[in-house]
């Protein structure tokens, strides 16, 4: 019900009827501009520019091959979000690194809401984000999440954001994805079955199904034979990297993440075209190598229409080849460097 009032209330604000007198203080500008978009819009071929697109409320006007809509990243795009920023205790290896990332965070600002959460001591990766991220669910129920090794399109937020609302009373929808692998032909949106860990979004009710304990993880994969699909037709291997967190060689929460999602069969939501970039991949991540095989071009658009709930195995399939293409090369030296995982 409020979803309808809300899709009415917008509507009225962009192409006003009779209800958008006492509702639209701009009726008269509105409804004139509307009516000049009209006549415009039929003229137009090609590619599409709409600069300042906010909610993109002519997009379905156009009838054009392509429609791209820029906003403006400014204060009014994020006010409307709380920030809560946790740092680790530092590492004597990476101390002077650490300054600096925490100089920039007590700067932080642009935001409804900053709250800061040190610590004392050194967590170590999984404890951080496992403990982080319920923390913050528990308190607003939802949570988009950043490492900061991440660089974000100027319409991260807003896919996000849009996305967590669109989807938040679908239980089979486990979270939002920002970052996708460069692979050519995909569509502006796709669900996968899993979970993921590049910024990345999700709600109480689908983080309460994560399992921390990784062997109970992979005694359900193994009854069920489900190993071959978890790692992507054997191109990825999830699966082994279960059973080296299990055996202490690393200290992934996300392969737990992942695999939660993958045994209760649901769905992540990706882009088609990255929101995300992982700089971490300069080999100045602690828990990435140098490769540029992940780097892409961030988004430059927001796309977050609503897709039927199911795999699209197209795109489980490029996937599939994508990860393929790069085990003679990412993957050696990142079992290589998995190792250097904080305990």
């Amino acid at each position: 019900m409020l979803k309808k009032l809300k899709k009415l209330y917008i509507q009225e604000q962009f192409n006003p009827k009779i209800l958008g007198l006492f509702i639209n203080p701009f009726y008269f500008a509105r409804k004139g501009l509307y009516q000049d978009v009209s006549i415009l819009i039929l003229h137009l071929k090609g590619k599409l520019l709409d600069v300042g697109c906010g909610t993109r409320p002519y997009e379905n006007m156009c009838n054009v091959d392509e429609y791209i809509g820029l906003e403006v990243d400014d204060e009014g795009n994020r006010n409307h979000s709380f920030a809560d920023i946790f740092y680790d205790g530092k590492n004597d290896d990476t101390r002077a690194d650490v300054d600096k990332v925490r100089k920039y965070i007590d700067n932080i600002d642009g935001f409804k809401k900053v709250t800061i959460i040190k610590r004392k001591i050194n967590w170590g990766l999984a404890n951080s984000i496992i403990d982080g991220v319920t923390n913050i669910i528990n308190k607003y129920k939802k949570v988009i999440v950043l490492e900061d090794d991440l660089v974000t399109s100027i319409h991260f937020l807003r896919f996000m954001n849009e996305s967590l609302d669109m989807y938040e009373k679908d239980n089979q929808v486990a979270s939002i994805h920002g970052y996708i692998y460069p692979i050519e032909g995909l569509p502006d949106t796709f669900f996968i079955k899993g979970a993921d860990c590049w910024g990345w979004a999700t709600w109480k009710r689908a983080w309460d199904i994560f399992e921390p304990n990784g062997q109970k993880i992979l005694d359900e994969l193994k009854s069920r034979r489900l190993e071959k699909e978890a790692d992507f037709n054997n191109s990825y291997g999830f699966t082994q990297m279960l059973k080296d967190q299990i055996k202490g060689k690393n200290n992934s929460w996300a392969v737990r993440w992942h695999m939660s999602a993958f045994l209760r069969d649901m769905l992540t939501l990706y882009p088609g075209k990255s929101y995300v970039q992982n700089i971490g991949n300069d080999d100045s991540g602690t828990h990435c190598s140098a490769s540029d095989i992940f780097r892409v071009e961030l988004s430059m658009r927001n796309n977050s229409n609503r897709l039927e709930l199911v795999e699209n195995s197209d795109n489980r399939k490029k996937m599939e080849i994508f990860f393929h293409s790069i085990n003679g090369t990412f993957i050696q030296k990142l079992k290589t460097r998995i190792k250097r995982f904080i305990k």
